[in-house]
């Protein structure tokens, strides 16, 4: 997540703490730097500050050092030798009263960590080599097992039982989407290790894959047999509001559930037309992808309840088994986020399918209520329970009688939204549109027009505008390839028109 200057400013002003620590990196890193990433991934998380005396004071870091502190950091925290086991942290650089700085955050590991062989924690005077206290160290393993079900080891699956075509995918991804990043160049075995998918069992010493692994990269068999009750049922219910009007019941790896989700809901829900600024924005792509990160990263994989989405008249509902830290409606801007599984978690976010923790929420909820008219609910409990408002078109179809026919329907909830709505040249665009989608320069030779502002004035943009348009290309607006093409809304407004002999 991008961090401002106010921010880092804020967080200064607090001072060291628990979760806060400050380093001088002048021109190189701190000794103690690995220190402090193992005890805050021990204890709570938390963030480093590169560039800041202990007092506070802002020094900064070199600029021609900048670059090297970020490598050097990258590459030690991937060294079993230096953090183990290795870990992925991303390295923000924020300027500060004009001088350079580097925010790591760093969140809480289900994993026991040690820095150079040596366990450290956390307080508030700083970080604490544990090693040799035999209590405190057993009092921390013991919390990392009870409070993460998927650090669960299963000596019997080794890497080599894992899908070699999903992580494939996965190193495939941030090759080109992330060129620095170290899966790029592993190995199945390295990759794995490096996202703390493979680990010693706590009492017998064996290694195996955790059960974040299966999860994430084993084959449908092995899931079933890890986690038996595993499974998302994905239900429409407008209609058939007693059984259900379309169903998908996804058992599988949660990389592939992610996928299934999100077609389940770009099947069933629309897609208004949206701009922000010049730019368009699916709302619904944004709102699911965090609600469908949420239900497969924050869940609960030892209960044996089912995890469900519900498309309803007018409002989606999921619920998700969890273990709960408080109980009541959150909310976003003054609640705490805690990872439910923070490996699960950040394998997510290394492949784009989720946001860092607590940015993904506020840009649900930021879109949430542009997209249905109201702000979205998030209910805590044994079952964790998401309400989205989402947009409909017309009446509750469970409501009309069933003798209604579809198509007596489409023009009832149509007539009166586009009367007095579509403008002649608007309309004209629409009819040229209706066999195929077309460029720029065709529609408007279609329409006998000869000059590109009055077309992209008064036909183009009033057309996309209105909902009634679409870019088959919405994230290049400026592609040579782009063309244009009826959105739902066009096409029925045709029909209707059409109908009324227009």
């Amino acid at each position: 997540m991008d961090v401002t200057e106010q921010q880092i400013r804020e967080l200064i002003r607090t001072g060291e703490g628990l979760d806060l620590e400050f380093k001088a990196c002048r021109n190189q890193l701190n000794r103690d730097v690995y220190e402090t990433v193992c005890a805050f991934l021990n204890r709570h998380g938390g963030t480093l500050l590169l560039g800041v005396q202990d007092n506070g004071v802002v020094q900064g870091i070199e600029p021609d050092a900048v670059a090297q502190i970020r490598k050097d950091f990258v590459t030690a925290i991937n060294n079993p030798q230096k953090i183990s086991p290795p870990t992925y942290l991303a390295v923000d650089e924020v300027t500060v009263a004009g001088k350079p700085l580097l925010r790591i955050y760093v969140p809480e590991s289900s994993q026991v960590h040690r820095c150079n062989g040596r366990i450290y924690d956390r307080n508030e005077d700083g970080d604490i080599d544990i090693t040799d206290h035999t209590s405190q160290v057993g009092q921390l393993y013991q919390r990392k097992q009870a409070t993460y079900s998927e650090n669960r080891v299963f000596p019997w699956i080794q890497p080599g039982d894992l899908r070699a075509d999903l992580i494939e995918r996965c190193r495939k991804y941030v090759r080109i989407n992330k060129p620095q990043h170290p899966w790029g160049s592993l190995d199945d075995l390295d990759l794995v290790k490096s996202a703390q998918l493979y680990q010693p069992h706590p009492e017998t010493g064996k290694l195996g894959v955790t059960l974040a692994g299966v999860m994430l990269l084993g084959t449908d068999d092995f899931i079933l047999k890890v986690c038996p009750p595993h499974r998302t049922d994905l239900i429409l219910r407008k209609v058939n509001v007693d059984r259900y009007d379309d169903r998908d019941l996804v058992i599988t790896n949660l990389i592939d559930s992610y996928d299934r989700i999100l077609a389940f809901v770009q099947k069933h829900l629309p897609d208004p037309f949206y701009l922000e600024g010049i730019e368009r924005r699916s709302l619904r792509d944004h709102i699911f992808r965090e609600v469908a990160s949420n239900m497969l990263i924050h869940r609960e994989y030892a209960s044996g309840a089912t995890s469900r989405l519900v498309i309803e008249y007018g409002r989606v509902v999921t619920d998700n088994p969890s273990r709960p830290h408080g109980f009541g409606r959150l909310d976003p801007a003054t609640s705490v986020p805690f990872q439910k599984n923070p490996i699960i978690g950040r394998f997510f976010r290394q492949i784009d399918r989720a946001d860092e923790l607590g940015s993904g929420i506020r840009k649900m909820m930021l879109y949430g209520k542009k997209y249905g008219g109201a702000d979205p609910e998030l209910i805590e409990g044994d079952n964790f329970r998401m309400v989205i408002s989402v947009p409909e078109f017309g009446s509750n179809p469970a409501e009309i009688p069933q003798v209604v026919t579809t198509a007596q329907k489409t023009t009832e909830q149509v007539t009166g939204e586009v009367t007095g709505e579509v403008t002649g040249e608007v309309l004209a665009l629409l009819k040229i549109l209706a066999a195929s989608p077309l460029n720029r320069k065709t529609a408007q030779d279609a329409l006998n027009l000869k000059g590109q502002a009055n077309f992209r004035e008064r036909y183009l943009e009033p057309a996309l505008s209105g909902g009634w348009m679409e870019m088959t290309q919405p994230d290049s607006p400026k592609s040579p390839t782009q063309k244009y093409r009826l959105t739902e809304k066009g096409r029925l407004t045709i029909i209707n028109l059409n109908g009324r002999g227009e």
